[in-house]
């Protein structure tokens, strides 16, 4: 019998094409990725000598934590250690009320050290396997993980990518940043829980899921992890290109199939956000225009800050708004909390709901987010100026 180690490199031999050829299926049917590339063209059109300054205008170090996490956060994926965690868990659940709790839990703790991204490819396939064997309302549980994902999320620099960013942008401590988002992410969290505590009741249950775990690699799995808290800690101490790359040469020398299976995409996708927002915010129109704003003023800058997400999503808005300030936490505070609200708030959201997969779903979400992000922006304004 093979080991693990040699079937997931035997893959990476097979399919290395394959997956060559996928990536660029995603992108090529990737809207957003679409649209940055055809607004990278027309601006190149018509400013080319700009274009060797392009790479100048991505910020590297976040680039580079970006490709650090989805590397370890694959592989913890890929051993099937979290699968074997949320089925172990779900098993004991003994009501409705239990186990939709532990999953928003779940999903909620997850996202503060994997992403939000990677939380609900965790939680929502397992959920939706329960719910087929219990006939829990797989819509509303989906709906309450992806609020779940934007609040444990905001409360670490590691929990999003727009966190990520300003993070590395603000130079503060990991500790810092989590101890400034700690009393809003800990309201929304409470909010979340009494509401899921009353959309479910006690009515016992048996929950079992759909399919056993699969295999667990407990090598890769013990790789992933040993190397979590020294990149933590790197990056912390502004090492953040040197702890990437000794992540990446250790899963090429030990476990190829982890980069063979990572979102290349993304990392793209967040290169060209920062060349296009950059150069579009250094157009003397944009320029103008969002002088009348007044992002000067605090209170002025965090209201864009969630008004801006709901146009473009949390992660653009914050890359274009430090362009004019530099208060990182006011525009966190604002991001995060614009991360409810309409779905194009946060990219989870409309993942959580395309692995949903019930149309009532796009709709019910507004039901519960819309008065969530009321009440962020709200406990966001007092606690910040209060």
């Amino acid at each position: 019998m093979s080991s693990p180690q040699q079937s997931m490199d035997d893959t990476v031999r097979q399919s290395r094409f394959g997956l060559f050829g996928t990536w660029v299926r995603q992108l090529a049917n990737d809207v957003f990725f679409l649209l940055l590339l055809a607004v990278l063209v027309v601006l190149s059109v018509f400013s080319p000598d700009r274009i060797a300054a392009y790479p100048a205008l991505v910020d590297w170090p976040t680039i580079a934590a970006l490709t650090g996490l989805l590397a370890l956060t694959k592989g913890l994926e890929l051993s099937g250690a979290l699968d074997h965690a949320g089925h172990w868990l779900t098993a004991r659940m003994r009501s409705e009320r239990a186990v939709a709790v532990c999953l928003v839990l779940t999903a909620a703790l997850l996202s503060m050290v994997l992403t939000n991204d990677v939380a609900l490819f965790v939680v929502v396939p397992l959920t939706l396997g329960i719910c087929r064997l219990t006939g829990l309302p797989r819509s509303r549980l989906v709906i309450l993980e992806a609020l779940a994902v934007n609040a444990g999320s905001m409360l670490t620099p590691i929990g999003n990518p727009q966190n990520l960013f300003l993070w590395q942008l603000s130079g503060v401590s990991f500790v810092e940043f989590v101890a400034h988002m700690l009393p809003l992410a800990l309201m929304l969290m409470a909010l979340l829980l009494a509401l899921t505590c009353v959309l479910f009741g006690r009515r016992s249950i048996r929950a079992e899921t759909a399919t056993p775990p699969g295999r667990l690699d407990r090598s890769l799995f013990w790789w992933s992890l040993a190397l979590y808290v020294p990149f933590l800690l790197a990056t912390d101490l502004r090492h953040v290109e040197l702890a990437a790359l000794t992540v990446l040469a250790v899963f090429l020398l030990l476990r190829r199939a982890v980069l063979a299976r990572m979102d290349w995409g993304l990392l793209l996708v967040f290169v060209l956000m920062f060349i296009d927002l950059r150069l579009l915010a250094g157009l003397t129109i944009v320029r103008d225009a969002m002088q009348v704003l007044g992002l000067a003023q605090a209170r002025h800058l965090y209201l864009a800050a969630i008004a801006g997400s709901q146009l473009v999503s949390n992660v653009p808005a914050a890359i274009a708004l430090v362009e004019y300030s530099r208060d990182w936490r006011v525009i966190a505070y604002g991001v995060n909390v614009g991360g409810f609200g309409l779905l194009v708030g946060s990219m989870a959201n409309l993942i959580a709901l395309r692995l949903c997969g019930e149309r009532k779903a796009w709709l019910e979400f507004h039901w519960y987010a819309m008065p969530f992000l009321g009440i962020g922006m709200v406990l966001g304004y007092a606690l910040l100026f209060g």
